[in-house]
């Protein structure tokens, strides 16, 4: 008697099917052997290093958007509020003349000491190698040509750079025994501004300039974010400023 073959067709390659082992059974005849289904394929995993890049882009552009909006944000906010002092931040000068820049957040200072919310004026800004004059007292010397009195225009003329500034406006003023402080510069250098004064000990606020070439059209505005957004990330990374331009925003 003959015996037909049994085996599964499913998962099978195309052609004759080859033949099936068999054994020998008590009456002669054979036993089929069943052949073994082949084994499913797994679906292929992506990596985890593919997984790990990905997270790490998009936590990245959580805190770079993060970070330039912020800085958009504070731009926009003027926190008028009295205080021991107005902090103008400097920029650059030539020959005892105030930059554009530089003139803009000296007249917005004045602005704010007449309407009495401070009874002094800061002017910081070191200088460079063959400079006469410091940004600071280049800054001191515009106030004062203003109707501005000397005895409250103080010059702190150390620092080359933000974070230098605010520390020696910081220790200036814990010698004097003041503490708050209204920093002004530009509107999209407050935010960095006004970490570094905080971390530097003052208890500081921010009243951005409204004029000057830095606040003229949506492109420079743009740029400056851009800038700003990036000086702060290195900041907050480092502990340490960074130089952008000539403008005094380092």
């Amino acid at each position: 008697m003959t015996h037909a073959r049994s085996v599964p067709l499913s998962g099978l390659p195309a052609g004759p099917l080859p033949d099936a082992p068999t054994v020998p059974t008590r009456h002669g005849s054979a036993a089929l052997i069943p052949l073994p289904s082949p084994t499913p394929k797994r679906p292929r995993r992506r990596g985890w290093a593919s997984r790990l890049i990905v997270g790490a882009l998009l936590v990245s552009a959580l805190i770079v958007g993060g970070t330039a909006f912020r800085v958009w944000l504070v731009a926009r906010v003027d926190d008028l509020r009295p205080v021991d002092a107005v902090v103008v931040l400097g920029a650059a000068q030539y020959d005892g003349e105030p930059s554009e820049v530089f003139a803009s957040r000296l007249r917005h200072a004045e602005g704010l000491y007449e309407a009495g919310l401070a009874p002094r004026i800061i002017t910081t800004g070191g200088g460079r190698s063959g400079d006469v004059y410091t940004e600071a007292e280049a800054g001191r010397r515009y106030l004062i040509d203003r109707g501005v009195p000397a005895s409250d225009v103080i010059a702190v003329g150390e620092g080359s750079d933000t974070l230098g500034s605010l520390q020696a406006v910081a220790a200036r003023a814990a010698a004097d025994g003041w503490d708050h402080a209204l920093v002004v510069s530009d509107p999209w250098h407050s935010l960095r501004a006004r970490t570094m004064a905080r971390d530097s000990g003052l208890d500081a606020w921010t009243s951005p300039t409204r004029s000057g070439p830095v606040v003229q059209t949506r492109e420079t505005q743009a740029r400056y974010i851009v800038r700003e957004t990036a000086a702060l990330l290195y900041y907050r990374l480092t502990n340490a400023s960074i130089d952008i331009d000539s403008t005094g925003l380092g």
